[in-house]
């Protein structure tokens, strides 16, 4: 059977379609009860982070970003945490993850010219409709850390033990 050049042209795209729609995994996990609020994923499990607004704290050409409490409450044994994120307004590929220095009962970074934020790599992989996972891609050290998006003062903090 010969086939028309037209012919296959049309075809193409349909046949590489249904390969990735047959290689594409569905994803049945638990899925984060709010929107754009990071959740630990903990086997089946999901854990919100503690949502805050870091305090910016202006001196010359450092900013220092500020986070009330020395501790957050949120916890995880893991080193290369999972987070699983239902996104409306936050754009999750544009999530940095920091780690925080406690002192005097708060927790904070420093940013300056000479010293720009050093984030944490991280992979983000999206599942499903409007959720995505996002792994850490390193072994953390116990300590306190938070994803933040940018532009805004909005912080996710956790905890690893």
């Amino acid at each position: 059977m010969k086939t028309e050049p037209a012919m296959m042209l049309r075809i193409l795209p349909l046949l590489v379609a249904a390969v990735f729609a047959a290689s594409a995994q569905k994803y049945k996990g638990p899925v984060p009860p709010k929107p754009d609020l990071p959740y630990l994923k903990h086997a089946e499990n999901l854990i919100p982070t503690e949502a805050a607004e870091a305090k910016e704290d202006k001196k010359k050409d450092e900013i220092r970003y500020v986070i009330e409490g020395a501790n957050s409450p949120v916890k995880t044994p893991l080193a290369e945490p999972i987070f699983l994120l239902q996104a409306d307004k936050l754009v999750p590929e544009r999530l940095g993850l920091y780690k925080l220095e406690t002192k005097s009962g708060h927790r904070e970074i420093f940013a300056s010219p000479k010293q720009p934020l050093k984030g944490i790599r991280t992979v983000v992989t999206h599942l499903t409709g409007n959720l995505y996972r996002i792994e850490v891609d390193e072994s953390l050290e116990p300590g306190e850390y938070a994803l933040s998006p940018e532009g805004p003062n909005q912080v996710f903090c956790f905890q690893v033990f």
